[in-house]
């Protein structure tokens, strides 16, 4: 396959429409599977979703991605974690059936916004969604999940506090802080898969980890499909719908700015060639794709960016290859049983870190587009989002709910477009 425009970056050891050998291949893209695994499996395992079902949706909707995108663009689609409080909330509620109304939205959102895109261009979007709205809000997403990873850390289901949970989160967590800053080369791409495999040993050593299921799971297994109408009985959930469809609006700036990332890494401009209206759709599909089999929201992966960049292995034929594995590996059970048997205090304690590291992605984002908090516009602006986001003050009008979350992301659009610019 050759590209149309014959560019080839002199920066890429194996450039975008380049295929490396079968032993590069395969070595290459396990090692894409490896970087984004950890936080893929990890969105399910927080909501109650099967991490099987997980990892076959991020494959899928990569593959679909790939395609829609004309094969132009090497980006990975794993389970986003901006959804993670709605959906946790929707589990108690509406179960699967709700999540995958959401789901759904999510990706009609992104195909609304991709048609606009195509037929009005993308500058509208940096005055719908400034920094001011989108630092705010990812720091909710993080700070909203505190709880959440504390519980896990701390006591068991029956609300019963242990120690031994505290020692092990900590532990877990602090391990990975020392991979994350001092391995080298392919290990330091994993630090999260690698903490979570370590915190396993402790857990297992700790008494915490039950192996039965792991031993009685068969190898071949399909992942547990919720397919719409077949699985369940349809009906329409206007809450799940819009408690998760605004969310799209933040990710959406992540997909921007990954983007633009691999831009600069690939000396090309994607936002022209394939279009922002194409990659909008890629990643709108992936969802709608995920919602009609069981799975979570998916987006673009920083992790691979990341691998992208340290490679310099662009090769969009190694993405697809980490996006089979991924469906490969979504059909082994007894995977799919290990994961689903890792210890409470370890999800806590890797997700100490995690949480922590989106609340502080969006200060970044506060600090590096110098936001003047010196105007009361500002200050209003985030002071609304940060409270009523991260104290979930959802809206219940009858049986409809909409999360905090979703409450918060509308206000701080909304006072945005409204309130003057000059104050």
């Amino acid at each position: 396959m050759k590209e149309p425009s014959r560019y080839r970056n002199p920066d890429a050891l194996i450039d975008i429409w380049e295929r490396p050998s079968l032993g590069q291949w395969f070595g290459l893209s396990l090692q894409h599977l490896f970087s984004m695994f950890g936080s893929t499996v990890l969105v399910p395992i927080l909501v109650g979703l099967n991490p099987g079902i997980a990892l076959f949706s991020s494959g899928v909707g990569t593959l679909m991605y790939i395609l829609i995108t004309r094969g132009k663009i090497p980006a990975y689609m794993g389970s986003s974690f901006s959804f993670i409080v709605p959906m946790v909330a929707l589990m108690k509620t509406t179960g699967y059936p709700g999540i995958a109304q959401g789901t759904m939205a999510v990706g009609l959102v992104y195909l609304i916004v991709a048609v606009i895109v195509a037929l009005a261009g993308s500058e509208w979007i940096n005055q719908v969604l400034p920094p001011i709205v989108v630092g705010p809000m990812i720091m909710v997403i993080g700070l909203s999940l505190a709880g959440s990873a504390a519980q896990k850390a701390t006591v068991d289901s029956n609300g019963t506090y242990h120690w031994q949970f505290f020692l092990v989160a900590m532990i877990t967590l602090l391990l990975t802080v020392a991979f994350n800053l001092y391995l080298k080369g392919f290990l330091a791409l994993i630090p999260i898969l690698l903490g979570i495999v370590v915190g396993y040993l402790v857990g297992a050593i700790a008494g915490l980890v039950d192996f039965k299921p792991v031993l009685e799971a068969a190898w071949f297994q399909l992942p547990k499909f919720e397919f719409p109408g077949v699985s369940y009985p349809l009906h329409f959930y206007w809450g799940a719908v819009l408690s998760l469809a605004p969310i799209a609006f933040v990710t959406m700036t992540e997909h921007i700015g990954h983007i633009t990332v691999l831009n600069e890494l690939t000396h090309r401009n994607f936002f022209d060639d394939p279009g922002l209206h194409h990659t909008l759709a890629g990643d709108g599909l992936a969802s709608i794709v995920a919602s009609l089999v069981g799975g979570p929201p998916v987006t673009s992966y920083g992790e691979n960016v990341g691998v992208l960049a340290i490679t310099r292995v662009h090769s969009v034929y190694v993405l697809i290859g980490a996006a089979v594995f991924a469906v490969i590996f979504s059909f082994v059970g007894k995977l799919s049983a290990l994961i689903e048997s890792i210890p409470n205090p370890v999800i806590g304690g890797i997700s100490f870190l995690l949480f922590g590291v989106i609340a502080s992605s969006g200060m970044r984002i506060l600090i590096e587009k110098h936001v003047d908090f010196n105007k009361r516009r500002n200050l209003m602006i985030a002071s609304s989002i940060l409270v009523i986001g991260i104290g979930n003050a959802y809206l219940k009008l009858g049986q409809y709910e909409f999360s905090g979350l979703a409450v918060a992301a509308v206000l701080g659009i909304t006072l945005n477009l409204i309130l003057p610019k000059d104050v």
